[in-house]
This record gives structure tokens, sequence and C-alpha cells, in this order.
């Protein structure tokens, strides 16, 4: 009789244990579950870094002329009446006799 509820015990503890390990909310699904918690923190971390970027550009192009003069600038090329445009270009390397540049 002894020896019965002994192995009952055993096999409800091999049971138990693997509900534990690979049943719904085991150990497998933490630490799926952690793994998904680790990416998104990262990428919530980037975002609010992107976020305080833009934020600092919105207050910048709130607060003066000279950063909305400034991008304009250097993405639309604009300048100011009165003013000559320079456009420096570097000299194209010589070519040996194999047509490479050096």
């Amino acid at each position: 009789m002894l020896r019965w509820i002994a192995l009952t015990l055993i096999v409800l503890v091999i049971l138990l244990q693997g509900r534990l390990w690979w049943g719904q909310g085991g150990m497998r699904e933490v630490h799926s579950l952690r793994n998904q918690v680790t990416r998104q923190a990262a990428q919530n971390a980037r975002l609010q870094q992107r976020n305080r970027l833009l934020e600092a550009e919105v207050r910048d192009l709130k607060r003066g002329h000279q950063a909305i003069e400034g991008r304009a600038r250097s993405e639309l090329g604009l300048i100011k009446p009165g003013e000559t445009f320079y456009q420096v270009v570097e000299p194209a390397k010589p070519h040996d006799k194999d047509g490479r540049g050096h």
C-alpha cells in the first residue's frame, strides 16, 4: 500500500512539474513574455529618444527664424537677396593606366 502511495505522489509531482515547465502559463511562456518585454522596452527607449529630438526641433522652429532659415538653406538651397552662392567642386583624380584613381 505504501508503494502505491509513493508511486502516486511521484507521478503527481512529475505531472505538476511538466505543467510548470511546459503548460499554459508555465516557465516557457514566462521566458517568452520576458523577452517580449525586453524588446518592447528597447523599442520604447528608441522612440522616446526620437521624440526628444523632434520636440527639440519643434521648439527651435517655434522660437526663432534662424532655425527655419537654416533648414531652408540646407534642405532647399535657398540664399538671401544680395548673397553670392559658391559651390566648391573637388578636382577629378588622375587615373593610372588601368583606369583606376589613386
